[in-house]
């Protein structure tokens, strides 16, 4: 971690140090060898091309309209583009969609953190009403059908394994792939000092210390994997509705975002009410928007307006364009 310098510290020992301060994990690049798979098995190639034709796959929606792919487009930064996100039978869902990037890291899932595996978020939404709407129980025998599908799983798990288990295993071992870790950040971070400008090298220094941003953005993906009422005005309890009858300490409480390849994904916040990455940090910078139940973490910034766009040039050098490459999709 310190390098041989005279008279100082390295730039990532310094990282080091202030992160250790407030108790928050140090910013970093995400190390693949951390990654928790179940049973410890990293999935085969065989395991990752099912996953992949399924997600791209709209059978997996009630009437043959929708797949996962539909709201988590890779070319829209695995997000729809849209405030709030829309089923398989054109009903808006509550929330925007949230970018997939570097879920493997993920210890919970969703907005409200309400799976607590990245296999049953999987297949959350194909089930969800409103969603895609498809029960699993009519799902199986639909893929079933499918000689393509009996291949693949064949290939996957062995015969006769088309089942919602392995539907949610095959979809889960997919997204562990979508990785970004090899941004401007990342290089700068590896000793590229070249690889930043001078305005993102500032609002970096910002994130960590006066933007305050570290407090739940930390860590190698950008989040504390925890909870906050950041300040969004509405009624959607978010986390609360998971927490005891009488627990109103939750209420709008939501999931940090990771922010790796966040530039792709507007809009932003649980709700879709911010419409740039500059937008984000003005809502930040005045303290949220008046929610009853803002975390104690979310004050005013009095940030300027240069300050404000060097935060803005930070989090632009966290993206890497992915090409994800649509799969074939199996014939009946």
């Amino acid at each position: 971690m310190y390098t041989k310098k005279l008279g100082s510290l390295s730039f990532v020992a310094t990282l080091f140090l202030i992160s250790s301060i407030f108790a928050l994990e140090p910013l970093g690049v995400p190390d693949k060898d951390e990654i928790e798979y179940p049973d410890d098995e990293e999935p085969t190639k065989e395991e990752v091309v099912l996953g992949k034709t399924l997600f791209f796959d709209t059978r997996l929606s009630i009437n043959d309209q929708q797949s996962c792919a539909s709201c988590h487009n890779p070319e829209l930064g695995f997000s729809d583009g849209l405030e709030f996100s829309l089923g398989t039978m054109g009903e808006k869902v509550g929330r925007n969609t949230p970018q997939i990037f570097n879920l493997a890291w993920n210890v919970t899932f969703f907005w409200d953190g309400r799976a607590k595996t990245l296999e049953e978020q999987a297949l959350g939404p194909i089930e969800a009403g409103g969603e895609m709407n498809m029960p699993l129980a009519t799902l199986i025998p639909k893929l079933q059908k499918v000689k393509g599908y009996q291949k693949l799983f064949t290939a996957a798990y062995g015969e006769n394994s088309i089942n919602k288990e392995n539907v949610g295993k095959a979809i889960a071992a997919f997204e562990r792939t979508i990785v970004v870790d090899d941004t401007p950040f990342d290089r700068y971070m590896k000793g590229d000092k070249n690889a930043l400008s001078p305005d993102a090298i500032n609002g970096l220094a910002l994130f960590q210390g006066k933007a305050r941003c570290i407090q739940c953005h930390d860590g190698a993906n950008f989040t504390d994997n925890s909870f906050h009422n950041i300040g969004v005005k509405g009624d959607d309890i978010g986390r609360g509705k998971f927490m005891p009858k009488n627990d109103k300490s939750l209420d709008g409480a939501f999931k940090t975002p990771g922010l790796r390849n966040i530039l792709y994904s507007a809009p932003y916040m649980h709700d879709g009410s911010e419409g740039t990455l500059e937008d984000v940090v003005r809502f930040y910078n005045k303290g949220g928007n008046g929610n009853p139940n803002t975390s104690k973490l979310i004050v005013p910034l009095n940030l300027t307006e240069k300050e404000i766009m060097d935060i803005v040039a930070f989090m632009g050098a966290l993206n890497q364009p992915l090409v994800i490459e649509r799969p074939e999709i199996p014939k009946e």
